[in-house]
């Protein structure tokens, strides 16, 4: 059948872009380069270990439930989660251990046990956060910013009274040391939250202070099977509603009518797509070198700061280590220089923080008897022509002599699989420019209008959604820009574009 709305890319955000527009009458067309849907959100297995690939962390699972639920699908059967009672598991290299338990009371309590924060002022802490998601978040995060009639039915003036002036015009750090600044630790605890969007606490904006609500507020959960079964299920759907998939098909360029003013299509795989309405889950900025080379390029935007990296390396492990758990975080001995070196002099810190996640721990066939599944990581600069092998060669020396200072395992002789992803290559699997994880950084605090918006503004039909548009990255994120997308664009009602238009 011909297209009446043809997505490029199948990340998170495409399959459900293409399942709302399905939804909406459309007869949709996905075009991927990739041999398999999920983007960043991939898995592979080696050696009797799997590995998701990308992003590790799972909240807001009610969205996913939305787009079964919108498409009046039972999602028995297909997809389900498990509510975690812990969100991450800290360490530092002084033998200091805490447990971010989901619950906030709890978690409350741990902070006062573990690091003296009286339990009312962390209660107070995570409250507000809470507090602050619930009154600005759905305003910033769920209607356009770019579209006056989208901000005032959205409450746009209403949050802002709602946010503090020290949310609105301080730092996430200076909101943190002002809240917990008598407990060093349990700031850097706080701070390291500005990372979900790839961004410096010391330089976002306070408003970011609300991140933490997600796991202490509605809680953190993780899906049966691992995070990839976001991607298969998600596909599943989509294709139950009809939606084409053509993979290994990259785009070649998005078509304008002859006034340059509306879109017709895309061209791949060597011949022309026609259809009325493309929205391109691209990054916005190869979106336009590469598909649109001759629609003049918002290059204030496309010009903002990026958002960090990663380097991970996928380890398969000989041995089980009962005190780590799915999601943990081994912190730097010196934040601020850590974050110097990440956004100043874009190159690995010789202490960085180290994230492990586990997932063997939830599904034991992730990893042979007695066997971890390590995806060990830590926050990259963005790909700007560093020497790629040298900066792989310091990370990993790196995290071997932090996993050996805190958690007293050596454990170089313990690794029996190993695959290493790097800036460079995030780029090159995934198109994401200069291997940013969230497009561009959060380290503004009009960055959240500076980010491309979800449609464009003088060429019909033409529309953006994922990480690199508004709102921004991450997995709740990018399906809050699918469904800000999809609401701008009206169900199906022309026929498809004659082949000869």
């Amino acid at each position: 059948m011909q297209p009446t709305a043809i997505v490029i890319g199948s990340g998170v955000a495409g399959l459900a872009a293409a399942i709302r527009l399905a939804v909406k009458g459309h007869a949709v067309r996905v075009f991927e380069a990739a041999d398999g849907p999920g983007g960043k959100l991939a898995e592979f297995s080696e050696g009797g270990y799997r590995f998701d690939m990308g992003p590790s962390l799972f909240t807001r699972p009610d969205l996913v439930e939305e787009l079964f639920h919108e498409a009046g699908i039972d999602m028995a059967g297909r997809f389900a989660w498990e509510r975690l009672e812990e969100a991450n598991r800290y360490f530092w290299d002084d033998g200091t251990r805490i447990t971010g338990w989901c619950d906030a009371d709890r978690f409350s309590a741990e902070l006062e046990e573990r690091l003296g924060v009286p339990r009312e002022r962390a209660r107070a802490h995570l409250a507000r956060a809470t507090q602050l998601l619930g009154a600005t978040g759905r305003t910033f995060l769920e209607h356009s910013l770019h579209r006056w009639d989208a901000v005032l039915c959205g409450g746009f003036f209403r949050a802002l009274t709602a946010a503090r002036p020290s949310e609105l015009f301080g730092t996430l750090d200076g909101v943190n040391r002002a809240a917990l600044g008598d407990y060093p630790k349990a700031v850097q605890l706080f701070d390291r939250f500005a990372t979900y969007n790839g961004s410096n606490p010391y330089v976002t904006p306070g408003l970011m202070r609300m991140i933490p609500g997600l796991e202490h507020g509605q809680g953190a959960f993780y899906p049966v099977g691992g995070m990839y079964a976001i991607t298969k299920a998600l596909h599943r759907l989509a294709a139950d509603l009809g939606v084409d998939f053509r993979f290994g098909t990259p785009v070649e360029r998005i078509l304008l009518g002859s006034d340059g003013r509306s879109v017709r299509g895309v061209r791949a795989g060597g011949a022309d797509h026609l259809a009325r309405t493309v929205v391109s889950n691209m990054d916005v900025v190869p979106t336009y070198q590469r598909l649109l080379p001759d629609v003049k390029a918002p290059q204030r935007t496309l010009e903002q700061e990026r958002s960090s990296s990663a380097i991970v390396f996928y380890w398969g492990i000989r041995g089980s280590f009962p005190q780590l758990g799915l999601h943990n975080i081994l912190f730097s001995g010196d934040y601020p220089t850590e974050f110097n070196h990440l956004f100043s002099k874009l190159a690995v810190y010789e202490d960085p923080t180290v994230y492990i996640n586990i997932t063997s721990k939830h599904t034991p066939g992730d990893a042979p008897a007695g066997c971890e599944n390590w995806f060990t990581m830590i926050n990259a600069p963005r790909d700007a022509g560093q020497d790629r092998a040298t900066l792989v060669q310091q990370a990993r020396a790196a995290i071997v002599g932090k996993v050996r200072r805190t958690l007293g395992i050596d454990v170089e002789p313990l690794i029996a699989v190993e695959r290493v992803l790097d800036p460079r290559a995030i780029a090159e699997r995934t198109s994401s420019w200069q291997g940013s994880l969230y497009g561009t950084s959060s380290n503004s605090r009009w960055s959240a209008f500076l980010r491309h918006p979800n449609f464009h503004g003088s060429v019909k039909g033409l529309y953006f959604c994922g990480g690199s548009v508004h709102p921004g990255g991450g997995i709740p994120l990018a399906l809050l820009s699918a469904r800000i997308t999809a609401s701008l664009i009206p169900a199906a009602q022309a026929p498809p574009i004659p082949e000869h238009a």
